[in-house]
């Protein structure tokens, strides 16, 4: 496993500082809906000592591929997710970190750009230009953005992430060697245990940092 873009020291945040360890996590799933694996990446990040929400972007649908996934997606219509990952934070905290893998990338990056608080993000699989969601980025929110770099579904996504990294401070772009996409959910086809336990100590890194 490589980083290929130098990480650069996360600036100090401007919010208030946890004491206790602790950091709120708004994780979205991706597009084959809430499975067993994301709610089992979300535990253990909770067995780490945060408070990690799983809200249900699809109302309890689930979905054996990614294309059937991304097929429901497009039905029910892209602005729905955004609009239900932006209902699942009115009654949550403001000062949250956001997590989403792939389609889940979206909310939580919209969130993480939008709303007043972000002590951080995580975008598994996923990365949108800065621009769509008003090109800024909260001063001192740490980023971090995983890729396997061969993923097929990241072909307009890889290009978006580097220039994300190039242009926050203290972003963080990690490229896995591989060709899979949802890699660190255990209940798919596309699991792969090395790759996820990076990624997961990589992300338990940041939580650290902002709690």
């Amino acid at each position: 496993m490589r980083t290929v873009h130098r990480p650069r020291p996360a600036a100090p945040s401007s919010s208030t500082q946890r004491s206790d360890g602790q950091a709120e996590v708004l994780l979205f799933h991706h597009a084959q809906g809430l499975t067993p694996g994301v709610v089992a990446f979300a535990d253990e990040l909770r067995s780490a000592g945060h408070v990690v929400h799983t809200p249900d972007l699809y109302e309890g649908k689930t979905f054996g591929t990614v294309d059937e996934g991304v097929a429901h997606a497009r039905e029910i219509g892209f602005g729905t997710v955004l609009e239900r990952g932006r209902a699942a934070a009115e009654d949550l905290p403001a000062e949250l970190v956001y997590a989403g893998f792939s389609l889940g990338g979206m909310p939580a990056q919209m969130l993480a750009q939008t709303r007043p608080g972000t002590r951080g993000a995580l975008l598994f699989h996923a990365a949108i230009p800065l621009s769509e969601f008003g090109d800024s980025w909260p001063h001192g929110a740490p980023l971090q953005i995983h890729f396997m770099e061969d993923d097929p579904w990241a072909e307009e996504d890889v290009p978006a992430a580097r220039e994300i990294a190039d242009t926050i401070e203290g972003a963080e772009l990690f490229l896995y060697p591989g060709d899979l996409h949802l890699f660190a959910d255990n209940s798919v086809s596309d699991y792969d245990p090395s790759a996820a336990a990076l990624l997961r100590q990589r992300a338990l890194d940041l939580l650290a940092r902002v709690a």
